[in-house]
Protein backbone atom coordinates (compact mmCIF):
# COMPACT_ATOMS: atom_id res chain seq x y z
CA UNK A 1 0.00 0.00 0.00
CA UNK A 2 1.11 3.38 -0.92
CA UNK A 3 0.93 6.26 1.68
CA UNK A 4 2.63 9.86 0.86
CA UNK A 5 4.57 12.08 2.75
CA UNK A 6 1.74 13.77 4.75
CA UNK A 7 1.01 10.54 6.69
CA UNK A 8 4.55 10.64 7.33
CA UNK A 9 4.61 13.63 8.95
CA UNK A 10 1.72 13.08 10.60
CA UNK A 11 3.22 10.30 12.23
CA UNK A 12 5.84 12.04 13.67
CA UNK A 13 4.21 13.18 16.66
CA UNK A 14 2.19 9.77 16.95
CA UNK A 15 4.89 7.12 16.60
CA UNK A 16 5.06 5.03 19.80
CA UNK A 17 8.43 3.44 21.32
CA UNK A 18 6.60 -0.14 21.17
CA UNK A 19 9.24 -2.54 22.30
CA UNK A 20 9.92 -5.85 19.62
CA UNK A 21 11.89 -9.31 20.72
CA UNK A 22 15.70 -9.19 20.39
CA UNK A 23 16.97 -12.20 18.84
CA UNK A 24 20.50 -13.44 17.11
CA UNK A 25 23.02 -10.88 18.81
CA UNK A 26 26.35 -10.35 18.45
CA UNK A 27 28.76 -8.49 19.58
CA UNK A 28 32.14 -7.66 18.77
CA UNK A 29 35.21 -7.56 21.39
CA UNK A 30 35.61 -3.92 23.30
CA UNK A 31 38.97 -2.12 21.82
CA UNK A 32 41.06 -0.88 24.94
CA UNK A 33 41.90 1.96 23.21
CA UNK A 34 43.15 3.76 25.81
CA UNK A 35 44.68 3.31 29.32
CA UNK A 36 40.42 4.13 30.48
CA UNK A 37 39.11 0.64 29.85
CA UNK A 38 35.15 -0.15 30.68
CA UNK A 39 34.83 -1.67 33.93
CA UNK A 40 32.28 -4.06 32.06
CA UNK A 41 32.25 -5.78 28.71
CA UNK A 42 30.15 -4.08 26.24
CA UNK A 43 27.65 -7.26 25.99
CA UNK A 44 27.21 -6.92 29.31
CA UNK A 45 26.00 -3.07 29.44
CA UNK A 46 24.19 -3.21 26.28
CA UNK A 47 22.18 -6.03 27.23
CA UNK A 48 18.54 -7.49 25.61
CA UNK A 49 16.37 -4.50 27.32
CA UNK A 50 18.42 -1.82 25.83
CA UNK A 51 17.89 -3.55 22.45
CA UNK A 52 14.26 -4.44 22.66
CA UNK A 53 13.99 -0.61 23.16
CA UNK A 54 15.94 -0.06 19.93
CA UNK A 55 13.93 -2.33 17.75
CA UNK A 56 10.69 -0.78 19.38
CA UNK A 57 11.97 2.35 17.57
CA UNK A 58 12.73 0.66 13.99
CA UNK A 59 9.17 -0.96 14.26
CA UNK A 60 7.41 2.27 14.06
CA UNK A 61 5.10 2.93 11.27
CA UNK A 62 7.27 5.95 10.14
CA UNK A 63 10.55 4.25 9.81
CA UNK A 64 9.30 1.21 7.95
CA UNK A 65 7.65 3.37 5.79
CA UNK A 66 10.43 5.51 4.98
CA UNK A 67 12.50 2.68 4.41
CA UNK A 68 9.89 1.10 1.49
CA UNK A 69 9.90 4.22 0.09
CA UNK A 70 13.18 4.44 -0.17
CA UNK A 71 13.55 0.92 -1.71
CA UNK A 72 10.47 1.32 -4.44
CA UNK A 73 12.32 5.04 -5.20
CA UNK A 74 15.82 3.02 -5.57
CA UNK A 75 15.22 0.03 -6.18
CA UNK A 76 18.62 -2.22 -6.87
CA UNK A 77 20.77 0.93 -7.72
CA UNK A 78 23.81 0.10 -9.67
CA UNK A 79 27.44 0.76 -7.53
CA UNK A 80 27.87 3.90 -9.95
CA UNK A 81 24.75 5.56 -8.37
CA UNK A 82 25.55 5.00 -5.25
CA UNK A 83 29.51 5.98 -5.56
CA UNK A 84 28.10 9.03 -6.90
CA UNK A 85 25.58 9.46 -4.52
CA UNK A 86 28.01 8.94 -1.91
CA UNK A 87 30.81 11.46 -3.02
CA UNK A 88 28.14 14.35 -3.67
CA UNK A 89 27.16 14.16 0.47
CA UNK A 90 30.89 14.20 0.80
CA UNK A 91 31.89 16.90 -1.13
CA UNK A 92 27.98 18.72 0.31
CA UNK A 93 30.02 18.31 3.69
CA UNK A 94 32.64 20.78 2.49
CA UNK A 95 30.34 23.25 1.06
CA UNK A 96 27.53 25.85 1.80
CA UNK A 97 25.09 24.18 -0.18
CA UNK A 98 23.89 20.87 0.73
CA UNK A 99 20.67 19.79 -1.48
CA UNK A 100 20.73 16.05 -0.37
CA UNK A 101 22.38 16.34 3.25
CA UNK A 102 19.28 19.67 3.67
CA UNK A 103 16.45 16.86 2.25
CA UNK A 104 17.66 13.82 4.41
CA UNK A 105 17.82 15.52 7.97
CA UNK A 106 14.80 18.04 6.92
CA UNK A 107 12.38 14.17 6.50
CA UNK A 108 10.02 13.10 8.83
CA UNK A 109 11.61 10.35 10.15
CA UNK A 110 15.20 11.99 10.57
CA UNK A 111 13.23 14.56 12.49
CA UNK A 112 11.41 11.27 14.65
CA UNK A 113 14.63 9.66 14.81
CA UNK A 114 16.44 13.22 16.26
CA UNK A 115 13.64 13.29 18.50
CA UNK A 116 14.18 9.94 20.01
CA UNK A 117 18.18 10.87 20.29
CA UNK A 118 16.66 14.29 22.32
CA UNK A 119 14.35 12.01 24.73
CA UNK A 120 17.28 9.40 25.43
CA UNK A 121 18.86 12.31 27.36
CA UNK A 122 22.11 11.21 26.77
CA UNK A 123 22.16 7.86 26.02
CA UNK A 124 22.04 7.96 21.86
CA UNK A 125 24.26 10.07 20.81
CA UNK A 126 23.69 8.96 16.85
CA UNK A 127 21.31 7.28 14.54
CA UNK A 128 21.18 6.37 11.31
CA UNK A 129 18.93 4.78 9.19
CA UNK A 130 19.56 2.86 5.92
CA UNK A 131 17.72 1.34 2.99
CA UNK A 132 18.30 -1.74 1.44
CA UNK A 133 21.24 -0.92 -0.86
CA UNK A 134 22.73 0.45 2.62
CA UNK A 135 22.35 4.19 1.53
CA UNK A 136 21.12 6.82 4.42
CA UNK A 137 17.01 7.30 4.80
CA UNK A 138 17.09 9.12 7.71
CA UNK A 139 19.64 9.85 10.48
CA UNK A 140 19.99 12.28 14.07
CA UNK A 141 23.16 14.26 12.72
CA UNK A 142 25.34 14.82 9.50
CA UNK A 143 27.26 11.29 8.78
CA UNK A 144 30.59 10.92 6.95
CA UNK A 145 29.57 9.64 4.48
CA UNK A 146 26.04 8.84 2.53
CA UNK A 147 26.63 5.05 1.88
CA UNK A 148 26.99 2.23 4.61
CA UNK A 149 26.78 -0.75 2.47
CA UNK A 150 30.48 -1.67 2.70
CA UNK A 151 30.65 -1.44 6.89
CA UNK A 152 30.03 -3.85 9.48
CA UNK A 153 26.71 -1.78 10.25
CA UNK A 154 25.20 -2.94 7.58
CA UNK A 155 26.84 -6.25 5.97
CA UNK A 156 26.23 -7.49 9.94
CA UNK A 157 22.53 -6.47 9.49
CA UNK A 158 20.69 -6.37 6.76
CA UNK A 159 22.89 -9.27 4.75
CA UNK A 160 22.48 -11.42 7.91
CA UNK A 161 18.24 -11.60 8.54
CA UNK A 162 15.70 -9.79 9.92
CA UNK A 163 16.21 -10.59 13.55
CA UNK A 164 20.11 -10.02 13.22
CA UNK A 165 21.79 -7.88 15.73
CA UNK A 166 25.20 -7.12 15.85
CA UNK A 167 26.95 -4.92 18.95
CA UNK A 168 30.76 -3.02 17.64
CA UNK A 169 33.57 -2.77 19.66
CA UNK A 170 33.83 0.06 22.16
CA UNK A 171 35.68 3.13 21.35
CA UNK A 172 36.97 6.06 23.49
CA UNK A 173 35.73 9.60 22.33
CA UNK A 174 38.30 11.76 23.77
CA UNK A 175 36.73 14.98 22.77
CA UNK A 176 33.71 13.84 25.71
CA UNK A 177 35.56 11.42 27.57
CA UNK A 178 32.92 9.10 27.03
CA UNK A 179 33.34 5.57 25.81
CA UNK A 180 30.71 4.85 22.53
CA UNK A 181 29.58 1.67 21.01
CA UNK A 182 27.19 1.12 17.95
CA UNK A 183 24.50 -1.11 18.59
CA UNK A 184 23.27 -2.09 14.75
CA UNK A 185 20.02 -3.76 14.03
CA UNK A 186 18.17 -5.06 10.50
CA UNK A 187 15.05 -3.11 9.91
CA UNK A 188 12.13 -5.31 8.41
CA UNK A 189 8.68 -5.46 6.98
CA UNK A 190 6.29 -6.51 9.67
CA UNK A 191 3.97 -7.81 7.68
CA UNK A 192 6.61 -9.92 5.89
CA UNK A 193 9.05 -10.34 8.08
CA UNK A 194 12.14 -9.81 5.75
CA UNK A 195 14.92 -7.54 6.23
CA UNK A 196 14.16 -4.46 4.21
CA UNK A 197 17.19 -2.06 5.38
CA UNK A 198 19.35 -0.86 8.86
CA UNK A 199 20.55 1.02 11.25
CA UNK A 200 22.67 2.15 14.01
CA UNK A 201 22.33 3.59 17.26
CA UNK A 202 25.34 5.13 18.91
CA UNK A 203 24.94 4.38 22.32
CA UNK A 204 27.05 5.90 24.93
CA UNK A 205 28.83 3.43 26.95
CA UNK A 206 29.49 5.61 30.10
CA UNK A 207 26.16 7.08 30.39
CA UNK A 208 24.80 3.60 29.94
CA UNK A 209 27.05 2.47 32.64
CA UNK A 210 25.95 5.80 35.48
CA UNK A 211 22.74 4.43 34.70
CA UNK A 212 22.82 0.86 35.46
CA UNK A 213 24.69 1.99 38.95
CA UNK A 214 22.21 4.15 39.92
CA UNK A 215 19.53 1.44 39.78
Amino acid sequence: MRRGRSLLARMVLAASLSVGAAEGIEAAPSSRLTAQPLSEPTIELIDAELVERIRGVLESEIVVLAVENQNRRRANPPQSVIDALDAQWRAEREQTKQPLIAVTLASPTSNYLTRIQAHSLGLFTEIILMDASGLNVAQSNITSDYWQGDEAKYQRTYKVGPNAVFIDEAEFEDTTGTWRAQVNLAVKDPQSGSAIGAATFEVNLTELQRRKHAR
